[in-house]
């Protein structure tokens, strides 16, 4: 079986527009993307999972449940809990302080993936670079926040090919030989609003959303013979789905001494159903270098056949510790998240996947130097670490670990118009291994994030004692 590049298609579609808008956000962002993607593991159950998280929160790991951006500068998407610090009540000497800001985020994810097969070893790279998410969050009150935006939560994108000798079942004798070439494209997006508020230390959110998206399956198989010109086959599954779905949130934080807190949080949603359309086409085709692909004759077409994907159950939980900063000293938190889905419950049709419960543990630590004149001082560095089974289901387990690095880049503001507006450079490295010496496929993994937070006043208002 040999791996082959996947070639982007030349058809528009709705990843070349998403980038188009963000071409418009982002000065200087060109408004195409390219992919060269190839990931065997795709095939199963929903694709590639994405990182669900905003570029800082990768930097610390995927650590997400407890963590609420101090300045309120980005949006923690993961846990609506932490819309609810968009605007707060702060106190400065004697007063008072009612602020909030209106946050819009951005991030781009570029992708290295090198995929070792056998012994000895035979090595293939893949590339692409793709829209991460965008996110708009907006302070409604004291303690109360809004957001939505749009995310990928998966990707399907692989290309295989394989050459096997016929042989006759009833002699032995080989006959022909036949190539067969897998293919897979699609993924899952979500588009979603939703609202966090805080009573005391306790807050509160959820997410309601538009999970949508599709696979297209083919396999083709064409006979190799010197006197007989076979016709070749393409057999292919086409699937589009689509539903709300729903996410709650929660976070509870406390003091541990004067300057130290920790915040208690969880995020996660139940199983839920998503409906499904499904076309199935057999057909001939010929395909040359010049023509490309030609159909012959439709064999067999079924069309809206109708049924349902279960997503299943996801729940995460942790803490984040923190020490708050002060005009002489900088600050630091440290936390970690444990993550559990119910993949075994995943139907595709009531049809069971290579797939199973998964876990993943995600620890980080976070570093913001006293404020000094020094533009490194004003960085926020960043560490992490996950590591869990893959929920991808084979004979032998599917190892997969990484580690990840970050800095917070602030950019200075030089309009005197708008002094309240901040603007901060996330950016994000991530290495990872999925499996092991035991497994066929193994695959190493670079992607590297690049975020923008753009934020300002939505207002302020002054309380007096």
């Amino acid at each position: 079986m040999q791996l082959v590049k996947l070639i982007t298609p030349k058809r528009i579609n709705v990843l070349a527009v998403v980038f188009g808008l963000l071409a418009l956000l982002v000065p200087g962002l060109h408004n195409t993307a390219f992919s060269q993607d190839n990931s065997p593991y795709s095939r199963y159950g929903i694709g590639d999972i994405v990182p669900s998280t905003h570029a800082a929160n990768r930097a610390l790991g995927g650590l997400a449940a407890g963590f609420t951006d101090a300045n309120g500068i980005m949006i923690n998407f993961s846990n609506p809990a932490s819309y609810s610090n968009f605007q707060a009540i702060r106190e400065l000497k004697s007063k008072k302080i009612v602020s909030g800001r209106a946050i819009l985020d951005v991030g781009i994810n570029f992708e290295n993936r090198s995929l070792l097969q056998g012994n000895p070893t035979e090595k293939f790279l893949a590339s692409n670079a793709l829209f991460s998410y965008i996110q708009v969050g907006v302070p409604l009150k004291p303690n109360w926040g809004f957001s939505f935006g749009l995310r990928p939560v998966s990707r399907i994108s692989y290309k295989i090919s394989q050459t096997e000798r016929l042989v006759d079942p009833s002699t032995g004798t080989p006959i022909d030989s036949a190539i067969t070439q897998y293919e897979g494209d699609g993924g899952m997006y979500l588009v979603s609003a939703g609202t966090g508020f805080k009573i005391k230390s306790l807050s509160l959110g959820f997410n309601v959303g538009y999970m949508f998206g599709r696979k297209d399956y083919k396999t083709k198989r064409a006979f190799i013979n010197d006197t007989v010109d076979y016709l070749q086959a393409n057999y292919e599954t086409r699937s589009n789905m689509g539903n709300l779905v729903v996410d709650l949130g929660a976070q509870y934080k406390f003091k541990l001494t004067k300057n130290v807190s920790m915040t208690l949080g969880a995020y996660g949603n139940v199983q839920q159903k998503v409906r499904a359309t499904k076309e199935i086409i057999r057909e001939t085709f010929y395909q040359d270098a010049n023509s490309g692909i030609t159909r012959l004759d439709s064999v067999s077409v079924q069309s809206n056949i109708k049924g349902n994907m279960i997503y299943p159950a996801s729940y995460t939980a942790g803490f984040v510790v923190e020490k708050a900063q002060s005009l002489k000293e900088g600050s630091w938190l440290f936390g970690v998240d444990f993550n559990s889905q119910k993949w075994s419950n995943y139907r595709f049709y009531g049809q069971q996947d290579s797939v199973k419960d998964s876990w993943t543990i995600h620890a980080g630590a976070q570093l913001h130097p006293a404020p000094k004149r020094n533009y490194w001082s004003n960085v926020f560095y960043r560490f992490g670490f996950v590591t869990g089974p893959d929920y991808i289901r084979f004979k032998n387990k599917l190892p997969s670990y990484g580690v990840t690095f970050g800095l917070g880049l602030p950019i200075a503001n030089y309009n005197r118009l708008s002094p309240g507006q901040a603007t901060v450079i996330n950016l994000s490295m991530e290495y990872g291994k999925r499996g092991n010496n035991s497994n066929v496929l193994r695959e190493n993994l670079f992607r590297l994030t690049l975020g923008f937070s753009l934020s300002d006043f939505w207002f302020i208002k002054r309380k007096y004692e």
